[in-house]
């Protein structure tokens, strides 16, 4: 009797594990149209990859539907259990680690940029010019590529010579041998979300300082341009508050499994799918100008602006 009921829940949870899975992978595919639909429209317009702050949207978009597809895929790969070289694994977690810092540097530059266009209009044009966007991109991809640094000098450095020969079902925790190492990787994450939340908040007050000030078309702009930043500063939250589900969920698994594998589907649709999608919503369809852009080419050319 205990085996038949040993069974039935280990079909019950097989059963709801499948379904999870499926509702990922619809969610996984709608985000990414949506994305891929938001970057053929940039493309579609010299004035949208000649403006600093659509450029920095673009690269927003590009590292989300990088690590929404990548993470798909080891996801996946988990499931069934299959197992890589070392090698590709390395590759994996590379994208994986720049792409998540990437994200949140990048929303943090593009606060600081409506920072600068309000509060310092007149240096606009000098200081988000097409070469210091990209000079901007560099130094963004510098800042999400050192904490990956951090962790893989750490692991290779205590790694054993038989470990990267094995083949291995690929995740993250694989580069964790002690628990040193990953609160160390917690507390650079910590930092970096500091340091954004300050950049952040500063840029808040500031623009709410011109806001009071401004009148007519100026203040309709500036308030405009503060609802962005509130905005982006849920955003960040959103992804701060994914740095602790790791120890949330690993707290949960010593108490009940299917209790862990409901807590990490949680957290997943809301902490890393959810802030992967407030972009589009942020700057796809509250931009003006990007938004009827993005209605003509949705509609084939069909929808001409009055």
């Amino acid at each position: 009797m205990a085996d038949n009921d040993s069974v039935a829940g280990d079909g019950s949870l097989r059963r709801q594990i499948n379904e999870q899975v499926i509702i990922v992978q619809l969610l996984v595919l709608i985000f990414l149209c949506i994305n891929l639909l938001l970057i053929v429209t940039f493309f579609s317009k010299v004035f949208f990859y000649t403006t600093m702050r659509y450029i920095l949207f673009a690269v927003t978009l590009l590292s989300d539907s990088l690590i929404l597809f990548v993470s798909d895929i080891l996801l996946i790969l988990s499931y069934f259990h299959f197992t890589m070289q070392f090698g590709l694994c390395v590759i994996i977690y590379i994208l994986l680690a720049l792409c998540t810092f990437v994200t949140p540097v990048t929303l943090t530059a593009m606060t600081l940029e409506r920072y600068v266009a309000i509060c310092m209009p007149l240096r606009h044009a000098e200081l988000c010019s097409t070469r210091s966007t990209l000079h901007c991109i560099l130094i963004i991809h510098g800042l999400s590529s050192v904490p990956c640094i951090v962790v893989l000098s750490i692991f290779f450095a205590s790694a054993t010579h038989s470990f990267y020969t094995q083949d291995r079902v690929c995740s993250v925790e694989i580069f964790i041998f002690h628990t040193w190492q990953g609160h160390l990787r917690s507390a650079m994450s910590q930092f970096y979300f500091l340091i954004m939340c300050i950049a952040i908040v500063f840029s808040y007050v500031k623009i709410m300082k011109v806001a009071k000030a401004a009148s007519g078309d100026n203040k309709k702009s500036t308030w405009k341009g503060l609802r962005t930043v509130v905005l982006h500063g849920f955003q960040l939250l959103l992804c701060l508050i994914q740095l602790w589900c790791p120890v949330i969920e690993a707290a949960v698994l010593q108490m009940n499994v299917m209790l862990f594998i409901n807590v990490r589907y949680f957290n997943y649709i809301m902490f890393y799918l959810s802030p992967r999608c407030l972009s589009p919503l942020i700057y796809g369809l509250r931009d003006e100008m990007f938004f009827h852009a993005l209605k003509s080419y949705a509609l084939c050319g069909l929808y001409k602006k009055q």
